[in-house]
């Protein structure tokens, strides 16, 4: 049987700031615009997760759709939803990696990554910021 696409998309809030702690005031302005505002601002995500396999032969499913759920809920959904990224998420904290949705789609992928069952690869993540922006990562260097 050929490979199938499983594609899984899940809406969180999320606030956060693009700032530098090393960088002057003036230089964080300059680079980030109004994302480098002192309380940050929010978004309403959209995040679609797609899994790839070979469909079970005796339940047709590339992976148990309960499975995915859960995967995408503790990693997605838990850790993300309602909280400020900045001063939720250790890797995103002032002075780490700057919260942008390239760099989120990026964590996303490496907290779900490890999580899926034998047989069943992650193909993309892709992240919506706004209805007009997003990035996409497939896992390759």
């Amino acid at each position: 049987m050929s490979t199938v696409r499983l594609t899984r998309v899940v809406a969180f809030s999320a606030a956060h700031r693009y700032h530098r702690p090393e960088w002057s005031a003036e230089r964080n302005r300059e680079v980030f615009g109004a994302c480098a505002n002192e309380h940050g601002h929010g978004h309403r995500y959209e995040c679609a997760v797609t899994v790839a396999g070979t469909p079970h032969p005796e339940t047709s499913m590339v992976m148990d759709l309960g499975a995915f759920d859960r995967v995408l809920q503790q990693e997605i959904s838990d850790r993300l939803d309602h909280r400020h990224l900045n001063h939720d998420v250790p890797e995103f904290a002032f002075g780490k990696e700057v919260p942008t949705v390239e760099a989120l789609a990026v964590h996303i992928w490496n907290r779900i990554a490890p999580h899926l069952p034998e047989g069943v690869r992650l193909e993309q993540v892709r992240v919506h910021e706004e209805p007009h922006l997003y990035a996409e990562y497939d896992g390759a260097e």
